[in-house]
């Protein structure tokens, strides 16, 4: 009979051999020894499974004044509504100042201005790129026609007294109401064009990103009316911070939590440094932002930057941390071998 055969000349052959299943190593009493080494998560070539955004540094920005800008504009309805002018002016001129620069950051990462106007041949409602540029050309004119209106003290006094001035006021707050409508989408769609791609952080996000978004932008635009208001007409901004801080982190949390492997770049590398700091900038902002009011202006002005910045810090270290997903095969082999099991 031809074989192995059996005895410790068999076990010796089979060791050598490899096998499979039970037979992958070979064990003399103690413990099993493997034979197959640990899997490498490699690709082709050593390129990444799902290519990194070509994104640069002006997409953080775009993301970042788009919330700023979405949540003045309600901050501004509100002070409007109420009688709060103090607060109305910087807060309207804050949204319209943001979203031109925001349009700006986008219109520079496109190369070139006439991109942004092809954009507009199409309205394409299951795109989140197409809903979000007509979004934007909405939004855009309410806030700087917003804004304006409150340059009537700036005129002449022959034109702040004629019709033109008589009739400012009226579109302006028609303008900002409407710009007040559109704020919360401004101030989250961009996190629905994020978790739309097949980066791994990013979409594994999905559920709870544009809450964080949103969050996000009611602290960076509470902070900002902090350090353009007086103190003693900032109790809403001042209550809108303290709220939207406290949303952010609570979503975040959740998110860290729902999303598995993927939360793992939040925590390295660039994206670890810039959400720590995000994390700690939001936290003092709002711990101060909660300081009665008497305790003067440098307290406000201190927790106002802290917010703004903190928001800021949010919106870079979730786009690097998206990056970094993309960039390390793990992140995009390992989630799908757990759904196929």
């Amino acid at each position: 009979m031809t074989g192995l055969g059996s005895g410790p000349e068999a076990a010796r052959s089979a060791g050598q051999q490899g096998g499979t299943g039970s037979r992958r190593g070979w064990r003399r009493g103690r413990r099993e020894r493997a034979m197959v080494p640990a899997a490498e998560f490699t690709s082709y070539y050593g390129r990444p499974v799902v290519r990194p955004s070509p994104w640069e540094a002006d997409i953080p920005a775009y993301l970042f004044l788009g919330g700023l800008a979405g949540a003045s504009s309600l901050l501004a309805a509100g002070a409007d509504l109420t009688g709060n002018a103090a607060l109305r002016r910087p807060t309207r001129i804050t949204a319209a100042a943001a979203i031109l620069a925001s349009l700006g950051a986008l219109v520079h990462d496109l190369g070139r201005p006439a991109r942004f106007h092809h954009m507009l041949r199409v309205a394409k409602v299951t795109s989140p790129m197409s809903v979000g540029t007509w979004i934007l050309t909405a939004y855009g004119p309410l806030a700087g026609l917003a804004a304006v209106a409150e340059a009537r003290r700036l005129l002449p006094k022959k034109l702040a007294d004629g019709i033109v001035g008589r009739l400012l006021p009226g579109v302006g707050r028609g303008a900002g109401l409407a710009a007040a409508l559109l704020g919360p989408a401004v101030a989250s769609y961009t996190a629905v064009l994020l978790a739309d791609t097949a980066t791994p952080s990013w979409h594994d996000a999905r559920d709870e990103l544009p809450f964080v978004f949103i969050g996000s932008a009611a602290a960076a635009a509470g902070g900002m009316a902090m350090l353009t208001t007086p103190v003693a007409r900032a109790g809403p901004a001042r209550r809108l911070a303290a709220a939207g801080s406290a949303f952010e982190l609570a979503m975040n949390t959740r998110m860290e939590s729902s999303m598995g492997l993927s939360a793992e770049p939040m925590h390295q590398g660039r994206a670890g440094q810039y959400l720590r700091a995000a994390r700690a900038l939001t936290v003092t902002g709002a711990l101060l932002a909660a300081v009665p009011a008497r305790r003067g202006r440098a307290v406000s002005m201190i927790s106002g930057a802290a917010l703004v910045a903190g928001s800021a810090a949010t919106r870079f270290g979730i786009f690097h941390a998206g990056q970094q997903s993309a960039r390390d095969p793990r992140y995009t082999v390992v989630p799908q071998r757990q759904r196929l099991t």
